[in-house]
Order: structure tokens, then C-alpha cells, then sequence
């Protein structure tokens, strides 16, 4: 059977029955007696013997060769014999013990490539890496380099002669933007004392008073004068 066939069929056994922590190692380079191992955690006894029974089931079906199987009677660690792969299946205890990762994890091999086209999910997976990725515009390395445009300079207009005519109406234009413009604020030197218009609000309220005067003292004319009449005693009669 094909490497990755046989590779895509323990990964679905070991799936189906939940297996924790799958991991697939390429062991082409450091040994010759098989080609790929795995290396799964199961949460008890039960589920370790159900992992190794799927695996097992799984490959005879296919047409697969299941060369032995170890360690069911107690279930803590149970190693299933594919011939070109190694499945080891391990209570957690006992793969944190022995950290087999360490021993055939130097080329570790990707469970979507593992997949292949076995399953629907396996030929999605393929698909996918298989399309090509989209560059992001964003990054300067993907950015594609414009070719070089040419730069016209432009000429700056030269300077009129004073005295003619045209030199004087640019002159009249010129003066005009300057006194359109807003004239800074001055801010006087300290210990100096400035002078500020009186607003006119101030203004009217001034006047309105000095109306109200004159208004006063033109009634006060227009009274008429008291006429004081002076009463003088009769001298008493002899």
C-alpha cells in the first residue's frame, strides 16, 4: 500500500475514535526499518485498546497488512505494526515519560497532507494548500516596482521689468492680496500699556446716556417759574 495512503487511513482511525494529540513524523532519514511514525494519547485503558482496534480495522479494509500488535493486555502503551509505519498509541502519563517527539520527531509531516484524498475533508485540505496563496498589497516585498516616470519641470515666470505697464498691475495685485491678508496680532512688550478702541456696545450705551441727559435738562427749562408773593403787615392802627 501507498505511504500516504497507509498515512491518511490511520489518521481517519485514530479521528474516529477521538484520539488526543495526534502527531506524524517522516523517518526516512534516521532508520530504514519503516518509513512513518505516530504517536497518539489516550485518556484510558479502554480508549487506547478502541484506537489501536480502529487502526487495525481500518488499514485490513483498505487491504492493508497489520504486522502485530503490542501492549493490549495492560493498554497503558499499545504499538500497532503497519510494516512502513509505526502507530503508538500512549496514555498521557506514560508519552510524557518516554517523549518519543524528541527520538523521531525531526521532520514532522502535516496531518491536512497526511489526509490526501482518502476523505472529503482530505481533498479539501489538498486543494487548499495546493491553491495558490494571495499576496498581501500591503507589504512592500509583494508590491510590484513601477517603472520610473519622467519628471517635467516647470519654468518659473520671469520677473517683469519695472516701469511698464504690466509690471505696475502686477505690482497693484500683488499689494492687494498683501492687505486682504490678515495682519498679525501685536502683542505688546511687557510694562507697556496699550490702547483699545472702545467697542460699540460702549459707544451707544454712552451716547443713550447723554441723549437722556440733555433730555432731562430741557424739561427741567421748559417748568414754569414759582411766582413768590411776599406778604407785607399793615402797621396797627393807633
Amino acid at each position: 500500500m501507498d505511504i500516504k495512503k497507509l498515512q491518511a487511513l490511520v489518521v481517519d482511525a485514530l479521528e474516529d475514535v477521538k484520539g488526543q494529540d495526534i502527531v506524524l513524523f517522516d523517518t526516512t532519514g534516521l532508520t530504514s526499518l519503516f518509513d512513518r511514525i505516530a504517536i497518539v494519547s489516550g485518556t484510558s485503558n479502554r480508549q487506547t485498546r478502541a484506537l489501536a482496534s480502529s487502526v487495525r480495522d481500518k488499514v485490513k479494509e483498505a487491504g492493508g497488512d497489520v504486522v502485530g500488535i503490542e501492549g493490549e493486555d495492560t493498554g497503558e502503551w499499545v504499538l500497532v505494526d503497519l510494516g512502513d509505519m509505526i502507530v503508538h498509541i500512549m496514555q498521557a502519563p506514560i508519552r510524557a515519560y518516554y517523549r518519543l517527539e524528541e527520538i523521531w520527531g525531526e521532520k514532522p509531516v502535516k496531518l491536512g497532507a497526511a489526509k490526501r484524498k482518502s476523505t472529503a475533508e482530505g481533498k479539501a485540505a489538498a486543494d487548499a494548500e495546493a491553491a495558490p496563496k494571495k499576496k498581501s498589497g500591503h507589504l512592500a516585498t509583494n508590491k510590484v516596482a513601477k517603472a520610473a516616470e519622467a519628471v517635467i519641470e516647470k519654468k518659473a515666470p520671469a520677473a517683469r521689468k519695472p516701469g511698464t505697464a504690466k509690471a505696475t498691475a502686477a505690482a497693484g495685485a500683488a499689494a492687494k492680496k498683501a492687505a486682504v491678508k490678515k495682519t498679525p496680532a501685536v502683542v505688546a512688550p511687557e510694562g507697556k500699556k496699550v490702547k483699545v478702541a472702545v467697542s460699540k456696545t460702549a459707544t451707544a450705551s454712552a451716547k443713550a446716556a447723554k441723549a437722556e441727559k440733555a433730555k432731562s435738562a430741557a424739561k427741567a427749562s421748559e417748568a414754569p417759574v414759582k411766582t413768590v408773593i411776599k406778604r407785607i403787615k399793615k402797621p396797627a392802627a393807633e
